[in-house]
């Protein structure tokens, strides 16, 4: 396998011309949208390292085969449960995958490290629980129009200027609170600090039913239901086309200590939910999808041996994906080492070759044509890598 260098970041901040198009920098009303994957994600088994035999070798259960596996270079594999929906976005040059990603957090405790990766803070150093990096994200652009699809405000989002909404948008159903009600509890909160953040709670909450309504005929048109994130993924496609452009949803199930399974069974089972939910929002963006971005993360990776329930443990590196229609994809980017055992960190798991906040600060620096300094405010310590994926 071969090692590939970090780009240094002098490449600038100006135009680039992306698969045919120019991305011109600034972008204020680029739309970013983080999934996260909580729970840690096998990354090892869908983002495959198909060139290693140690892999294969330490996975006598697990390992998705050669055969199975749908090459994407010469040493990397995608799992099969991704044939239909991820593979032809990096079959266009729209989707890459980052191994060796990750936090310095070795914990691999999932609250500690999920509140570290959201937090987008000094590992080591006191915490602010009240500053996410996504909502000091939001105080740097203009025109921001940020939302949470998850039942509470997370913590990636508190914080900053303007009160983030947070909507959880699977199951969402007619409003249990009429407009009369509603009219009553905000006046309740008149006069009060709160009284923006409930205003805008209602508003939010009108809208997104609203919308969703407005689709669901089309939805039910002969096709299969849709369920889970499959359907969360298409309102939240909907949503950011039309209303909201730096969003942020997570997804849970991924914690595959038991029988997870190689190129079927359970993980392969979520991956396929997933991978439909990612294809649903790309429709639905439509045309927006040349000015969007989907980063995909989990708080760690997964032990590199299987164990002796056919499962995998808490690791520590993790392999990203960065999708969309301006993205400089169809490859694995940033660097990497041999999957060998003289390579595994502390002897089980992937290295952190790459920084998650030196990723993201890169990423947003050319997606948003943010300067040094407003970077340094977003992930505060911390240098950016520009792995040139716009």
């Amino acid at each position: 396998m071969n090692r590939r260098d970090l780009l240094g970041l002098g490449a600038g901040l100006g135009l680039s011309t992306v698969a045919g198009r120019v991305w011109a920098a600034p972008k204020a009303d680029a739309r970013l949208l983080v999934v996260f994957l909580r729970g840690a994600y096998d990354a090892a088994n869908v983002v495959i390292p198909t060139g290693s035999d140690f892999y294969y070798r330490v996975r006598p259960n697990l390992a998705v085969s050669r055969q199975d596996a749908l090459a994407l270079d010469g040493d990397w594999g995608l799992h099969p449960a991704l044939r239909d929906t991820i593979l032809p976005l990096y079959a266009k040059g729209q989707a890459a995958f980052v191994p060796f990603a990750g936090t310095d957090d070795l914990t691999r405790s999932h609250f500690e490290t999920q509140d570290t990766i959201e937090l987008g803070q000094t590992v080591g150093a006191s915490r602010d629980y009240n500053s996410g990096f996504m909502a000091r994200l939001a105080a740097e652009l203009t025109r921001v129009r940020p939302i949470a699809f998850t039942e509470q405000l997370p913590l990636i989002f508190r914080g900053g200027g303007e009160p983030v909404p947070n909507m959880a948008i699977t199951g969402v159903g007619k409003p249990g609170i009429d407009e009369r009600q509603a009219k009553l509890i905000a006046g309740m909160y008149r006069n009060t600090p709160l009284a923006g953040a409930v205003s805008e709670g209602f508003r939010v909450r009108d809208e997104v039913y609203q919308s969703i309504s407005n689709h669901a005929d089309q939805a039910d048109r002969g096709a299969t239901s849709p369920r889970g994130f499959e359907l969360s993924a298409r309102r939240i496609g909907r949503l950011m086309r039309d209303t909201f452009n730096l969003g942020f949803v997570d997804v849970g199930g991924w914690d595959t200590h038991v029988n997870q399974g190689g190129a079927k069974g359970y993980l392969a089972e979520r991956m396929g939910e997933l991978g439909r939910g990612i294809a649903g929002f790309v429709e639905e963006i439509g045309p927006g999808w040349s000015d969007t971005v989907v980063v995909v993360v989990s708080e760690f990776g997964r032990t590199f041996r299987e164990n002796g329930s056919r499962g995998t443990d808490h690791g520590h590196g993790s392999v990203y994906w960065v999708l969309g229609g301006g993205v400089r994809g169809g490859r694995i980017a940033g660097p990497q080492v041999r999957a060998d055992e003289a390579h595994l960190f502390q002897n089980r798991d992937w290295p952190v070759l790459t920084d998650y906040r030196a990723l993201l600060s890169g990423l947003l620096g050319r997606l948003y044509g943010l300067d040094q300094n407003a970077l340094k405010r977003i992930f505060p310590g911390n240098d950016p890598a520009n792995l040139a994926l716009i």
